[in-house]
């Protein structure tokens, strides 16, 4: 048995609720958007805030609530973005502080906020795989053994 938060089944937390996420969602939404560094990429590529705002609270809902409601595929939107590391560093300390402000118990915004860090790891993963980035430090690694 692990002590997992990701791999238990149910709900993160039974004080989420998905007019939480919404709030979440939309607040974290009008800081990026005002942000110095990620409010260029998200005004350059979100062409309908309503409709994004609706889809992610769909995926947060999913994720936290496991409702099924968003279907889409998250991963390919952002490999088309000119992300770099301080993007996602910036996307995060966005995203906790204001899991932080609205879900006031530190145990709630650590549910989400946990989850936010494997997200941006993984979509840094992808980007790095993408670039061959990781494809070179594997081989290089192999190469000197």
């Amino acid at each position: 048995m692990t002590d997992n938060p990701l791999t238990q089944p149910g709900a993160a937390h039974p004080a989420i609720t998905d007019a939480m996420i919404a709030t979440l969602v939309r607040r974290f939404y009008e800081r990026a958007r005002e942000d110095a560094v990620i409010g260029p990429i998200f005004m350059g590529a979100v062409q309908d805030w309503d409709e994004h705002i609706a889809n992610i609270t769909d995926f947060w809902s999913s994720l936290m609530l496991r409702t099924g409601r968003y279907q889409g595929r998250p991963m390919r939107p952002h490999l088309i973005l000119p992300l770099e590391a301080h993007h996602f560093d910036r996307w995060l300390a966005l995203f906790e502080a204001t899991a932080t402000e609205v879900c006031g118990a530190p145990d709630i915004a650590a549910a989400f906020i946990i989850r936010a860090r494997r997200i941006a790891d993984s979509f840094e993963m992808a980007r790095a795989s993408q670039r061959g980035e990781i494809g070179r430090a594997t081989a290089k690694s192999d190469h000197q053994l």
